[in-house]
């Protein structure tokens, strides 16, 4: 995003509009949404798939499952999160503690539609107000609820986009043209795995690969069920020109 010299002004409070009509600190936060890691949601005929790519900085020292970038919300709704890992936390403690009060004062559980709309009005907050400044992070929230399953993609200005396949993060630009190429309606749990695998792989820089990568599906009856790392790699070995090392094969 470039900007030009008249402009300067008008980035540094977050409740100041320029003169054509942007909101920089919202921009600025986009931008560390692209800057995170490669997250994708994937609907199928009986429920949703979430993928996250996990960029460990010492692979060696770190244990991987500190790393949680797929959090589960309630026994119906999970969410994969892209962009400042602690923003995306708050985040989600906030959605958890709105599913909760939903079940506790209607003793049923929340719709997915309605905890992305309380989680897009609390992300609008933080555009309005001085002294604050916009999350830093997007959310891929995916369920299901009495009129179906649902995947979401929220942004931090707090706007919201229902998807039957997305992806946000860093790099989406070619799984969202993979997904547009090989999408299906009413497809089953393993294709929309593997689309999903596929996918992410497409959105890997050079030199990396599907080894730490998290899984989950939510499902009516089954509800959140998150993928062995032996399974994960199970389906990367079923992909399309996968290599031994799953990475993609070279000819």
């Amino acid at each position: 995003m470039e900007m030009q010299p008249g402009q300067m002004a008008y980035d540094r409070a977050i409740t100041v509009f320029s003169p054509d009509g942007r909101l920089f600190q919202v921009e600025y936060a986009r931008e560390a949404v692209r800057r995170g890691a490669t997250t994708a949601g994937v609907v199928y005929a009986n429920g949703v798939v979430l993928i996250a790519d996990r960029r460990i900085p010492n692979p060696k020292l770190a244990e991987a499952a500190s790393l949680e970038k797929i959090h589960q919300i309630d026994d119906n709704i999970a969410c994969a999160t892209a962009g400042l890992v602690a923003d995306a936390r708050v985040l989600v403690d906030y959605a958890r503690l709105a599913a909760q009060v939903n079940r506790v004062t209607y003793a049923e559980p929340m719709t997915v539609e309605l905890l992305v709309r309380r989680i897009c009005d609390y992300k609008q907050q933080y555009t309005q107000f001085g002294g604050v400044r916009p999350f830093g992070t997007a959310l891929l929230v995916g369920g299901y609820d009495d009129s179906g399953v649902h995947l979401f993609e929220t942004e931090p200005s707090g706007s919201l986009t229902s998807f039957k396949a997305a992806s946000t993060g860093g790099n989406k630009g070619p799984v969202m043209d993979l997904f547009e190429q090989k999408y299906r309606p009413g497809m089953d749990r393993d294709t929309a795995i593997l689309l999903a695998l596929e996918g992410l792989r497409a959105g890997l820089d050079e030199g990396s690969n599907l080894s730490q990568v998290e899984v989950c599906t939510v499902e009516p009856e089954q509800g959140m069920t998150r993928l062995a790392a032996d399974d994960i790699q199970k389906y990367v070995a079923r992909l399309p020109g996968t290599s031994t090392t799953g990475k993609p094969a070279r000819s």
